[in-house]
């Protein structure tokens, strides 16, 4: 399917979606054309939840799709969309030349729903600019990686959410604190202390856990510790999904697959279900030995979520700086300048060397 393009009414440009006003934005008059509100029907559609089970015992392959010409980059892997008219162009998530040549068709399913933008690019390069100039020691390519006309670019990642209920029979240990008195001598002195002791017993049960919303980047184009940093995502702002607001900005096709997908979100919901068991148990201290969770109505959506991002490389590794589309939350890696650490060290010492001769004389 080809991304639709939007012709301004007032000097016929391609009209971008403008983020935070619902509207598509000519780049250059400023001329907006406001995007159509969804119905109730419509936005309740795009929200809904699909049976998992079911959609992998039949509906694989009668999904929606959409068919994109996608390029691979040949150095993160990353499998990203060309704006139309494009023939080269860079990876945003770690800036390797594209080139068109090098597409293939690509039929991924159609994702149910899209978080718009709502932080401006000039928002994002302001969060960008404080965030560098609070950076110590950093080299000059990063200081001047935000005044760089193609310094941020906005792409939108393909996300899985679940929901799934979860009944988990375990067995494990229940330890509860009791005090003895213990004497000691201290200095010819004796004396008596209350010594903290662990009493254990055997535990066994089952608890229930349902989740909902449980969100997996189907991306692997980014760190996963980034990609955690930036959440919570304002899920209650999805819209159903349109071209219009991809218009503008890079769609990333997603790298990891719905079941696989299932199998991060298990990883997910471990930790709530350790801690239900540990509740359960009750005392001061729990051991778990075996738990065995069992899912079942599991559901999930296909969503995009939006994202800007900087990538450069420099010192033959590459360095990325993002911000959640949504919410402004930004998170990234720094280089550190050699150069720059070694001239603080030099002035230390040239310093302490002044204070030790003015100190003699």
């Amino acid at each position: 399917m080809t991304t639709n393009h939007y012709p301004c009414t007032a000097c016929g440009a391609k009209l971008e979606f403008a983020p935070g006003q619902h509207a598509l934005q000519c780049p250059y008059c400023g001329a907006q054309n406001a995007i159509a509100v969804a119905d109730v029907a419509e936005q309740e559609t795009a929200v809904t939840e699909l049976d998992y089970q079911a959609y992998l015992a039949q509906a694989a392959g009668n999904e929606p799709q959409i068919e994109r010409q996608t390029v691979k980059c040949p150095g993160c892997g990353a499998a990203s969309q060309l704006p139309a008219n494009t023939t080269a162009d860079r990876c945003p998530f770690c800036a390797v030349p594209l080139i068109a040549s090098n597409a293939y068709a690509q039929r991924t399913i159609q994702p149910k729903a899209v978080a718009p933008f709502e932080i401006k690019e000039n928002q994002a390069r302001a969060s960008f600019k404080d965030w560098i100039h609070g950076l110590w020691f950093a080299p000059n390519a990063l200081k001047q990686a935000y005044r760089a006309a193609s310094g941020l670019k906005g792409i939108y990642l393909p996300y899985w959410t679940y929901d799934a209920n979860t009944d988990t029979p375990y067995r494990g240990e229940r330890g509860d604190y009791y005090y003895v008195s213990e004497t000691y001598t201290d200095n010819g002195v004796t004396k008596t202390r209350q010594v903290r002791r662990t009493r254990w017993s055997s535990a066994a049960g089952e608890v229930h856990v349902g989740f909902d919303d449980v969100t997996v980047p189907a991306t692997q184009s980014l760190p996963t510790q980034y990609l955690h940093g930036l959440q919570p995502w304002r899920l209650d702002k999805l819209q159903p999904y349109r071209e219009d607001y991809l218009t503008g900005f890079t769609v990333e096709a997603y790298q990891l697959g719905l079941q696989p997908g299932f199998t991060a979100a298990q990883g997910l919901m471990e930790p709530t279900i350790r801690e239900a068991i540990r509740r359960d148990i009750g005392g001061d201290e729990q051991r778990i030995h075996n738990m065995s969770p069992h899912y079942y109505d599991i559901t999930f959506k296909h969503i995009l979520l939006p994202i800007w991002l900087s990538s450069y490389q420099y010192g033959g590794k590459t360095w990325r700086f993002v911000v959640n589309g949504q919410t402004g939350e930004v998170q990234g890696e720094r280089p550190w300048s050699a150069w720059k650490i070694a001239g603080a060290i030099l002035l230390a010492l040239l310093l302490l060397f002044v204070v030790i001769y003015l100190s003699g004389e």
